[in-house]
């Protein structure tokens, strides 16, 4: 039998009791090594770092949180799972080169962030968490609304149209054929319950009057391949691949993940 995990009222899934299987599946993983070498290499592109301060909403194991603190900034990361916050705190304790305090732990859900960590932030980060929540256009209007004007939100989501192009290379015809493409979140299978389109973040942050100022994909190749790199070499050549080409049009559209910088207009006085 395997144990079953229910959604919150709001009908989001969290990470309780899954924590050492999130880190082994995502990121003991080639697949998860190479979307941070991928951050790693975009985000100095796509966003103006000036050590701002920085909320990490939904930090799950704490990876990014630890990439602003050591690149100067001061993070507030939040997280809903006290397993996943547990394990973040741990492992950044344990990593001599992060900054002493340089992180602040805050365990809330994204619905609760405008009184618990209301801001306004200059930068705000939201990596692979809309996909997992009940209601992600909700929540990017949340996020909105924690963005100082003129800040930016660096929003990395899941991408449908890479799980329906995923799944026919995989042979389940029918499956994308009906577009039975979502995860049901009641086991430990890490498919996401709200899987996003590009269509509908450019149609989500118009309403809420964010700009998409940049987008990339992440993975753009590696999901799709037949054979998985054996060397170093071809590991080093799949990464040279990836960085080319996760900016050109077509193939950022199919990344596993698209990333996006999205900016809030100054007030107009």
């Amino acid at each position: 039998m395997h144990p079953t995990y229910e959604l919150t009222e709001a009908g989001d899934r969290y990470f309780d009791g899954l924590a050492d299987k999130f880190s082994r599946s995502l990121y003991q993983a080639p697949r998860g090594e190479l979307r941070l070498a991928m951050l790693d290499y975009l985000l100095p592109q796509m966003l103006l770092l000036n050590e701002q301060k920085v909320l990490d909403v939904g930090g799950g194991l704490g990876q990014q949180a630890a990439w602003f603190a050591k690149r100067g900034h001061a993070v507030t990361m939040t997280e809903p799972s006290e397993d996943m916050l547990s394990h973040a705190k741990q492992w950044h304790s344990d990593d001599s080169a992060l900054p002493r305090e340089s992180i602040r732990y805050l365990q809330a859900p994204i619905q609760t962030l405008s009184t618990q960590a209301p801001g306004p932030w200059p930068l705000i980060t939201c990596h692979a968490v809309l996909e997992w929540l009940g209601d992600p256009q909700a929540a990017l209007a949340s996020l909105d609304a924690l963005l100082a004007p003129g800040g930016q939100l660096s929003l990395m989501v899941f991408n449908r149209d890479a799980l329906r192009f995923s799944n026919v290379v995989k042979g389940n015809l029918e499956k994308a054929l009906s577009d039975r493409l979502a995860g049901k979140g009641k086991r430990q299978r890490l498919t996401p319950i709200s899987p996003v389109s590009h269509a509908e973040i450019a149609q989500w942050s118009a309403a809420s009057g964010l700009q998409i100022a940049s987008v990339a994909g992440i993975r753009v190749f590696q999901d799709y391949l037949r054979k998985p790199p054996a060397t170093p070499v071809e590991n080093e050549t799949l990464l040279a691949l990836e960085k080319q080409y996760c900016r050109q049009d077509p193939h950022w559209r199919l990344g596993r993940y698209l990333l996006y910088t999205l900016t809030k207009p100054e007030t107009l006085v």
